[in-house]
């Protein structure tokens, strides 16, 4: 895996080094992160930013354009499901959740906060619902409350550098298919509503990729406790929102989530995902 990754590693180490934000140069930790991870999952449920510690200025982006915090929040929402990775280096925080309001609307919501001198923020949004990329929320929460992302002990953890370059590695190969990837088996993806995982010791990440599709500028949330990083990116000519997260497990992939927002193109273009499940059913197992 060292061997593999080396020279990833040495461009993710310098790629990263430029992305931390200038107000986290001081070191946070577990405790003050996960109290923002927390805050964010209560506000979602609570639908008000009070729940908070904010700035007085709130820099909040949805799928990649400045909107309203405010607004966001203005209905609360049922949390069925979510995961928080706490970056201590660079004082960020990324949370994945599968919420549901009381009309009905269900959505899958990947976020990045930073935290700075003067409160919680910026905000990095993706919001994903009807009509995204395989979008099936019950499913997301279904398979992702199956897998385990809790911290790995600390003798088998990964560093910052080798999830970064792994990370990079797997988001790379989109673009040239003679990248090594650090696969790993069992793996399993978590593609919207689409899982790959069936809970055997077989389960593969390694089922294909789109060719000649550039994942640029890439945003990083390191969690070395947990194994994991998000990378929010944009994906392909049309640039649209999209977070990856993996897990690495002993050198190698063992999950990844994606979430990706296909604006007003229903299904990002393909045909609908009804019409994908009905044709394939396969693409989402009974795992009970």
């Amino acid at each position: 895996m060292k061997r593999k990754l080396t020279a990833a590693m040495v461009a993710a180490t310098a790629t990263f080094a430029f992305a931390q934000p200038a107000a986290a140069q001081g070191a946070c930790d577990r405790e003050l992160t996960q109290r923002i991870a927390n805050d964010w999952v209560a506000a979602l449920e609570q639908g008000t930013m009070m729940t908070m510690q904010l700035g007085e200025w709130v820099d909040y982006n949805e799928n990649f354009r400045r909107s309203s915090l405010g607004g966001f929040l203005s209905e609360a929402r049922e949390v069925v499901w979510h995961m928080a990775l706490l970056d201590t280096t660079s004082c960020q925080v990324y949370v994945e959740a599968v919420t549901k309001t009381e009309a009905g609307k269900w959505e899958v919501i990947a976020t990045q906060m930073g935290n700075g001198f003067f409160g919680v923020g910026p905000f990095d949004n993706i919001t994903t619902d009807e009509g995204d990329w395989l979008f099936d929320a019950e499913r997301t929460a279904y398979y992702a409350s199956r897998e385990n992302w809790g911290e790995i002990p600390v003798g088998e953890r990964a560093s910052r550098e080798e999830l970064i370059a792994a990370a990079d590695a797997y988001l790379d190969l989109f673009n040239d298919k003679s990248v090594v990837v650090p696969w790993g088996t069992p793996c399993a993806r978590l593609e919207g509503g689409v899982y790959t995982g069936r809970g055997e010791p077989t389960d593969t990440c390694n089922v294909g990729v789109p060719e000649g599709v550039e994942l640029v500028n890439r945003r990083y949330v390191v969690d070395e406790a947990k194994g994991a990083v998000n990378v929010f990116l944009e994906f392909g000519e049309s640039k649209r929102p999209d977070s990856h997260t993996f897990r690495v497990e002993d050198g190698t992939l063992r999950y990844v989530h994606t979430v990706t927002n296909c604006g007003d193109q229903d299904n990002c273009g393909f045909p609908p995902f009804a019409e994908m499940i009905a044709n394939n059913p396969d693409m989402q197992p009974d795992l009970d």
